[in-house]
């Protein structure tokens, strides 16, 4: 009998879109920059695509970045940010 699973109290992809909010909060991704690619962020937190496709989508549910299709994801201006986020 093997260790039981712990689940995640955090899905992973959450995790790796919390990191990227992180990042856009302190200003080492500024408003209108492109986010690191599906593909960095598989190589950079060893995850699948659809993983990382999932963080994206998450960002972009919340109003944090915005896609632009063959181009890429950017991050939004923000008064587009989740209200509880918006600077004062």
């Amino acid at each position: 009998m093997g260790t039981p699973l712990i689940p995640r109290r955090t899905p992973l992809y959450q995790e790796i879109a919390n990191g990227i909010i992180e990042e856009i909060r302190r200003g080492a991704i500024k408003v209108n920059r492109r986010i690191p690619s599906e593909k960095t962020l598989m190589q950079r937190y060893g995850v699948s695509k659809l993983t990382a496709r999932h963080a994206v989508a998450f960002l972009r549910e919340r109003g944090w970045v915005f896609t632009v299709p063959y181009r890429g994801t950017y991050v939004n201006q923000p008064e587009k940010w989740p209200e509880e986020n918006r600077g004062s």
